[in-house]
């Protein structure tokens, strides 16, 4: 087996589907052996700041010496992205003979996994094959019925900020979805929550009662920003003084709160964990796509988010970094998301809209896009491309202007190829 050829097997049709519901991954997971039993977690659910909230912890215990899995998705350029230990992704080499070995026993099943099964299937295998003292694992979609779930060894469950997105599946209310992301409370484990409205706190209570799990929320009462501008910012939280992210947005600094939080409920399981380390892993990290910045002069930023709450979080940093500034925004979106809402959020702060369509299967097409954004802005120009977006928007601008390209994961790819990224 080539690479494409382990690749097209996990993309391969008959695995495609949102099928929520733990049977074929349990069953599958038992026919290669149990990895998962040989391995730690910390889970992570929530609608948004997971990727950040994953991608932090697990350079924070990088850096405290320990061997750390970390699988989250989506990927933004390449499909390794999915699997990394201690920063490094996994080989071709690795993924094919994981496949190879997974294959035979993917074959041997009545109804086969979805795709994202797999994919989930791969991360615990590779884990387990490279020895991990603990993984992070981010959920997919929900957290009660989603594939990660199959999981046993919990240290951590971490909950982050919720909202309504997925609610097909999930729920109409913030309490049900907050239900939903609560099923990934096992036994004994901890608990971090973001801090949110009561409704949310009520139900990860219920939960955590029902478990003998402990609970920590995040006190953003307790963040005080001390400086920030396009390079990162610097805040304390409690009694950590003169903590430094590159992360930019008020947001970021509260999924760090959580973090904290996620490392104090570590150190009492007895993971070692210093304060230096904690500083250190958390000046290391970036995390593609999200308000990156691209270039100055003129400003550039990229920013996946693709639901009314990431582009609340979105708008709140415009203000904060180009306060009184209208934003030029390169726009795709996907088909199936709350766009009107979004475009509801974003469209009093615009000065030009260039549409574009996602590389996506699911992608709202940028002409029905651009029908959309007439009532409110008459500047719009269609550019279909992601990469024509971009192109067009930089050659109209001025030095001053600021670019925000959003709506998508979907676009990040192109757009970070783009820059050299």
């Amino acid at each position: 087996m080539i690479y494409e050829e382990a690749i097209k097997f996990i993309h391969s049709k008959s695995w495609k589907g949102t099928k929520l519901g733990l049977d074929r991954i349990i069953e599958l997971n038992e026919l290669i052996g149990n990895p998962q039993k040989q391995l730690k977690f910390v889970h992570i659910a929530g609608t948004n700041g997971k990727g950040s909230t994953s991608r932090m912890l697990a350079d924070i215990l990088n850096e405290s010496g320990y061997r750390v899995g970390l699988f989250t998705s989506p990927f933004i350029s390449t499909f390794n992205e999915y699997y990394q230990v201690n920063d490094h992704c996994i080989t071709d080499s690795e993924l094919i003979e994981i496949v190879e070995f997974i294959k035979p026993f993917v074959e041997k099943m009545k109804e086969g996994p979805t795709e994202f099964e797999l994919i989930t299937m791969i991360a615990v295998e590779f884990f387990k094959r490279k020895c991990c003292d603990i993984v992070v694992f981010e959920v997919g979609m929900g957290g009660r019925l989603d594939c990660t779930n199959f999981i046993e060894n919990t240290e951590v469950a971490v909950i982050t900020s919720i909202g309504l997105d997925h609610m097909e599946q999930l729920g109409d209310t913030i309490s049900e979805i907050a239900r939903e992301k609560a099923g990934i409370i096992k036994r004994d484990c901890q608990v971090v929550l973001y801090q949110q409205g009561q409704e949310v706190v009520n139900v990860v209570e219920e939960t955590c009662k029902k478990v003998n799990a402990d609970l920590f929320i995040a006190d953003f009462s307790e963040l005080n920003p001390v400086s920030s501008d396009l390079d990162g910012q610097m805040f304390d939280y409690k009694n950590m003084k003169n903590i430094y992210i590159k992360l930019l947005g008020s947001h970021q600094l509260k999924n760090t709160a959580v973090v904290l939080e996620t490392v104090c409920a570590l150190q009492k399981r007895g993971w070692r964990i210093s304060e230096a380390d904690i500083k250190e892993g958390l000046k290391k990290t970036t995390w593609p796509a999200r308000f990156e910045v691209m270039q100055k002069d003129p400003v550039v930023i990229l920013d996946g988010g693709h639901n009314p709450q990431c582009f609340q979080a979105l708008k709140e940093g415009l203000i904060q970094y180009f306060s009184g500034k209208k934003i030029i925004f390169v726009f795709g979106v996907l088909a199936d998301k709350d766009y009107i809402s979004m475009i509801d959020i974003i469209a009093p702060y615009a000065k030009k809209f260039y549409t574009i369509t996602p590389n996506n299967t699911r992608a709202l097409k940028a002409e029905d896009l651009t029908d959309c954004l007439r009532k409110y802005n008459s500047a719009i120009v269609n550019c279909e491309t992601p990469l024509n977006g971009i192109k067009t928007a930089l050659e109209g601008a001025q030095k001053e202007d600021v670019i925000c390209v959003v709506g998508s994961f979907s676009i990040a790819s192109e757009i970070r190829s783009f820059y050299g990224r």
